[in-house]
């Protein structure tokens, strides 16, 4: 468990700056009610509809006429339920498993895997369904409903703590429920009579007052939270009751830690009956307040794309009620970014880690900062060679006239694979034979400290 006693005054004294260098550029309309938007390690987005669609959008922008997946015959849509979350698989390339957070009939929460069709990767495979993880949600709100697979290979569930106003039952300090929690579960190893397993390093394994499921409790509505690769760090924004929206972050490695509700909402104390001390609860890295109209927090993710200079490294959010677009960089300070018109209720990542916002009445942004990534970072692309591609045992780099300084291969997620540094050499060739098939970005710098990012295919 780790202790944190954070001073109520350093977040009461935050920078919060207004600023303009944020916009938004309408990337494709006419969803209906798009709660999240998805990639497979691929090119094409997968738009999640409440209602219980699954949508594919093509590289070339057009919108496959026939769903992906469509369970809206067993789904419950009134309030905040629906179709809520999606995560593919990290080798879904190999295994075609992806996974969903929906709201089945009786109005509970259901975690399923589903397989993609055999026979067209444009589809899902309806009758493929495996349930792993079922559980009752008391209310049609606090549903929680995001799920994503972490840097360690694990799927974690976002719950709400089941609606009820100040949280009444307690569920987001009592460990014996499901709900108000990040829980993380083994989907590629179950084990004891379920359809997945337990990670040793579940914070309350073996405790018979807790869930094993359980890794992060305290929260209110965790209604988005995604992961930083670059930083094996956890960013999860967690809806206020009347006064504060927050925003928390974590490594991984952070198992166990109590985000404070419903002692707390953000800093401020709301309810301290019967809880924990103060030096026991993980306050927000950063939080705003009920002014302006907000209301409701939609987290996103950390900009790790490469167009655009001046954003890179900020984790983005926006709230529902007042259209506020805002950042939070690494020390913690936010930045309000103005207000814009819509119901913002998710973002996206494409698989080059563009950023996308989510408008519920049936639009789909892109991101774009102020600063686009300078023309000399590109001067080498006429002059630089990587062949074979797609590749499967090696691949070879070259310039013209200009030596190679460093190369360095990431995966889909950002994470660094292969670096080579200091070659001084026109070319390098290197080996790809221990990587899985995929998509994989090359960064290749000159000595001139010139470089450019290539799409690199292994096969």
């Amino acid at each position: 468990m780790k202790n944190l006693l954070l001073p109520l005054c350093f977040f009461i004294f935050s920078t919060l700056v207004f600023s303009q260098d944020v916009s938004i550029e309408l990337f494709k309309d006419n969803f209906n009610q798009p709660l999240s938007l998805q990639h497979a390690n691929d090119d094409r987005l997968f738009v999640v509809e409440k209602g219980g669609k699954v949508k594919i959008i093509q590289v070339n922008g057009t919108v496959n006429t026939t769903p992906y997946l469509d369970i809206s015959a067993q789904i419950t849509t009134n309030g905040e339920r629906g179709l809520l979350g999606l995560a593919f698989h990290p080798n879904y390339a190999n295994n075609g498993f992806f996974y969903v957070n929906y709201t089945d009939t009786n109005g509970d929460t259901q975690i399923s895997r589903f397989s993609v069709d055999s026979n067209n990767p444009d589809l899902a495979d309806f009758n493929s369904e495996l349930p792993l993880i079922s559980y009752d949600q008391p209310a049609s709100n606090h549903n929680g409903g995001n799920l994503a697979f972490g840097p360690d290979g694990y799927l974690y569930i976002a719950s709400g703590d089941g609606g009820g106003s100040g949280d009444p039952n307690d569920r987001g300090q009592d460990l014996i429920y499901p709900l108000g929690k990040i829980l993380r579960i083994d989907v590629d190893n179950p084990t004891g009579g379920n359809n997945y397993g337990i990670p040793a390093t579940n914070p309350f394994v073996g405790d018979p007052n807790a869930l094993d499921e359980i890794w992060a409790y305290g929260l209110r509505n965790p209604w988005r939270f995604s992961f930083d690769f670059t930083e094996n760090n956890i960013w999860i924004a967690d809806v206020g009751q009347t006064s504060r929206e927050e925003i928390n972050r974590a490594n991984i490695t952070e198992a166990g830690l109590n985000y404070g509700w419903r002692c707390y909402e953000g800093t401020q104390p709301f309810n301290t009956q019967n809880c924990p001390p103060q030096s026991e609860m993980t306050f927000p890295l950063a939080e705003y307040t009920h002014t302006s109209g907000n209301c409701s927090i939609s987290g996103g993710f950390v900009y790790r794309g490469s167009i655009y200079t001046d954003i890179y490294g900020l984790y983005f959010f926006a709230d529902f009620c007042s259209g506020l677009i805002g950042t939070v960089d690494d020390a913690g300070n936010l930045v309000e970014h103005g207000t814009f018109t819509g119901s913002w209720v998710s973002f996206g990542e494409d698989v080059t880690k563009e950023l996308y916002l989510l408008d519920l009445g049936g639009s789909i942004y892109k991101i774009k900062g102020d600063e686009i990534a300078s023309t000399e970072d590109f001067s080498i692309e006429n002059t630089l060679s990587m062949l074979p591609n797609p590749a499967s045992e090696n691949v070879s780099f070259s310039l013209n006239n200009e030596q190679l300084n460093s190369i360095s291969l990431f995966d889909v997620r950002g994470r660094l694979i292969i670096s080579e540094e200091n070659i001084f050499n026109s070319e390098k060739t290197i080996s790809i034979s221990n990587l899985k098939s995929g998509i994989y970005f090359a960064k290749i710098t000159s000595t001139k400290a010139q470089n450019i990012i290539k799409k690199l295919i292994v096969q």
